[in-house]
This record gives C-alpha cells, structure tokens and sequence, in this order.
C-alpha cells in the first residue's frame, strides 16, 4: 500500500483484497480434498525428508497449496542454510 493509498483512505481494498485470497486459499484447500491434519503431516513429513540431506531455516519455512490454472499445486518455499556433507 502506497502513501496515498493511506491518505485517501484506500486501505479497505487491501482489506477486501486479503479476505479473497484468504477465502480462495480455503477453497482451494477443499477442492484438494487435504484435510488440515493431513496437510500438516505431509508438512512434517516433506521438511523430515529434506531435513536429511539439507540444513534449512524452519522459520521463514513455508508449504502450502496455491492454483495453478485449472490445477492445485503443492507449492513449498524452504530457505536453505546450507548441504550437509
């Protein structure tokens, strides 16, 4: 949100605009047919296996599902510190 934007008073849109993709994220979540707990277990299980071979960042660690077209897509964001030797 740009200085103006703040000025005139055009922060509700922002508001809007993170309410909708809130809403789509929880759609996209039903379309997959991955309950909650399912999807954090796959979370476990992905950092586990990379965890092996990698040193990562468990703080700025993100999976989650986003639309890819007509598709749900697995996507995972896993800042890395360094390869284990």
């Amino acid at each position: 949100m740009t200085l103006l934007d703040r000025i005139f008073g055009r922060h509700e849109d922002s508001s809007k605009s993170v309410a909708k993709d809130r809403l789509k994220n929880i759609l996209m979540h039903d379309r997959a047919d991955i309950p909650p707990h399912i999807m954090e277990k796959m979370r476990l299980e992905i950092i586990a296996v990379i965890a092996k071979y990698i040193e990562i960042n468990d703080n700025d660690l993100k999976v989650d599902l986003e639309r890819a077209d007509s598709e749900v897509a697995l996507v995972a964001n896993i800042p890395i510190r360094r390869i284990k030797g």
